[in-house]
């Protein structure tokens, strides 16, 4: 089992930053790739961006190019999501996700295996 733990939502203003960490527990030898994605109110739960647990072959949603940087810290089984030039539209959960598997791009939902408990990130105007 892996349990993942997101922390450093909250309120921010547009144009404003906020840093997310997630932190893996339990069986982290088997994960192979983690990232993040978010679901706004209404809607499915979308990519934001994922990394492998090495080498780059990231995967990062169009709609945050230039303003997320996804990064991992394997000494620290964590991974973070550096969101700057926030926009009203960026407000949702963001949840920090993971998988066993070598091969999936986890740029599907459905190909994540383990999910954390979600963070609220809410951009105010």
């Amino acid at each position: 089992q892996v349990t993942l733990v997101e922390s450093g939502g909250g309120l921010a203003q547009v144009g404003g930053s906020l840093r997310l960490s997630c932190v893996a527990s339990g069986r982290i030898f088997m994960i192979n790739r983690m990232g993040w994605y978010r679901q706004a109110p209404g809607n499915g739960r979308e990519l934001v961006a994922t990394m492998p647990r090495s080498g780059t072959t990231n995967y990062t949603a169009d709609f945050v190019k230039g303003r997320f940087t996804i990064s991992r810290d394997n000494a620290k089984n964590t991974v973070y999501l550096q969101m700057n030039s926030l926009k009203p539209e960026d407000t949702a959960v963001y949840y920090c996700a993971a998988t066993l598997s070598r091969t999936a791009t986890m740029t599907d939902p459905n190909e994540v295996d383990y999910w954390g408990q979600g963070t609220q990130v809410t951009v105010s105007s």
